[in-house]
């Protein structure tokens, strides 16, 4: 399927999304938003794709932000449509099966930094830029920032973000854990792939039952989460890649995971 506002292309099992408005900073508009929660549909139900990086085009912005100048004339009730309809395809991000790499290529504020948010790993750019600045606008973030955001980093420096529409650097967002690791513009997408492919060489249904262990178990109590890891443990004992890991950890070999 050909997109309008973004690049998608599979590789030896890892899809890279692209955000492609660079005229436009990669803003987010409904079209765009529309046609990612379609490719994250198309790779939800394809097993064959193992990890998933996301990125934007050009050298400036991952996502500058919800597009404004779409936004602008908005009623109420269009601005709740706007918020849900963007808010149903980020949420894929955070649940389709595959892990989530975001490759943070330049500014990613507001909406762009909600997507950040929901995909499972972030590297960064040296040149990266984050903040949700939406208070400087007279609106609150609508694409899940002041939900996500506070359980990534905290209630204290969530609050500071969201309250003063601050900016900050790629350093800054690592210290306070809003990225993994921070790389030179050159290296980003390399790194991106290179985590990817070490992905793909483990245990398949493990990776996707771990990610749904995370996703799931934080919005229990700590008792419930346990006895949910626990239910997940015994569950990864009924794969083929269970006996296929064990034994070639016993023979002393590479894994040969097949996916079942």
């Amino acid at each position: 399927m050909a997109y309008e506002n973004l690049l998608f292309d599979v590789q030896d099992h890892i899809a890279l999304i692209t955000l492609n408005r660079p005229h436009a900073l990669n803003a987010l508009n409904s079209a765009l938003l529309r046609e990612l929660g379609d490719v994250l549909d198309t790779i939800a139900a394809d097993p064959t794709i193992q990890a998933v990086i996301l990125t934007g085009a050009g050298e400036k912005a991952f996502a500058a932000g919800a597009d404004i100048s779409e936004m602008a004339n908005f009623t109420a009730m269009q601005g709740r449509e706007f918020s849900a309809a963007g808010m149903e395809s980020i949420t894929k991000l955070e649940t389709i099966p595959q892990p989530t790499i975001a490759a943070i290529n330049g500014f990613a504020l507001g909406g762009g930094c909600e997507v950040v948010l929901a995909c499972d790993i972030r590297l960064a750019s040296t040149k990266a830029k984050f903040g949700q600045p939406e208070v400087n606008l007279g609106v609150t973030p609508g694409f899940g920032g002041t939900q996500r955001l506070p359980r990534l980093v905290g209630a204290g420096i969530a609050k500071e973000l969201l309250f003063t529409g601050d900016v900050i650097n790629a350093t800054r967002a690592q210290e306070i854990g809003l990225v993994n690791h921070v790389y030179e513009p050159e290296e980003l997408l390399e790194k991106a792939f290179e985590m990817a492919r070490k992905i793909a060489t483990k245990g398949q249904l493990a990776v996707r039952m771990s990610k749904q262990g995370v996703n799931e178990g934080l919005n229990m109590d700590l008792a419930r989460a346990l006895q949910y890891e626990t239910e997940l443990f015994g569950l990864s004992f009924s794969t083929d890649d269970q006996k296929e890991g064990m034994a070639a950890f016993l023979a002393k070999r590479p894994a040969d995971f097949q996916g079942k």
